[in-house]
């Protein structure tokens, strides 16, 4: 049923849930996994309003490189073979979940899988959603992991 799953992963604690989605089902179905990062700068939008900008999105890379790295070595420990992107396209929550569904029809990927934070209040007005535009902008299955609460060891 699917082969090719792409999954988006930022880090976050719903990223990290996403991803252990995405192992299990891989290892059911013997799927590849590409793990996804996109580059964001939304949030230094709202919180800096100066500063050394360059240096800021060396350190987003840097941060993005290490979280694919991290998910490299749980696929891994899986047995789940995988590939890693990490793609440079800051911007809106709209522009990044551009470059997501860009890279899974580019991949030919059978499922995305990704994290949903579950912002709410100015900050979702503001930003919006990437797990929204990702699922009005791609014809592909889509499963979306809503962020445990904290504690929760289910």
């Amino acid at each position: 049923m699917y082969r090719r799953i792409l999954l988006a992963i930022d880090g976050s604690r719903s990223s990290l849930d996403a991803l252990e989605q995405a192992v299990s089902m891989a290892l059911v179905t013997h799927a590849e996994v590409s793990a996804m990062f996109v580059v964001d700068d939304s949030d230094l939008l709202l919180e800096v309003s100066s500063g050394d900008r360059p240096w800021l999105m060396a350190d987003i890379i840097a941060y993005g490189k290490q979280v694919l790295a991290r998910a490299g070595e749980r696929l891994s420990a899986a047995g789940v073979r995988w590939s890693s992107r990490l793609a440079e396209t800051p911007g809106t929550p709209a522009k990044i979940a551009e470059a997501i569904v860009k890279e899974a029809d580019h991949w030919s990927a059978d499922l995305i899988v990704m994290g949903t934070h579950g912002h709410r209040g100015v900050r979702r007005m503001v930003l919006g959603s990437v797990s929204e535009h990702v699922v009005s902008k791609s014809v592909r299955p889509i499963l979306l992991v809503r962020q445990r609460p904290v504690g929760d060891m289910s």
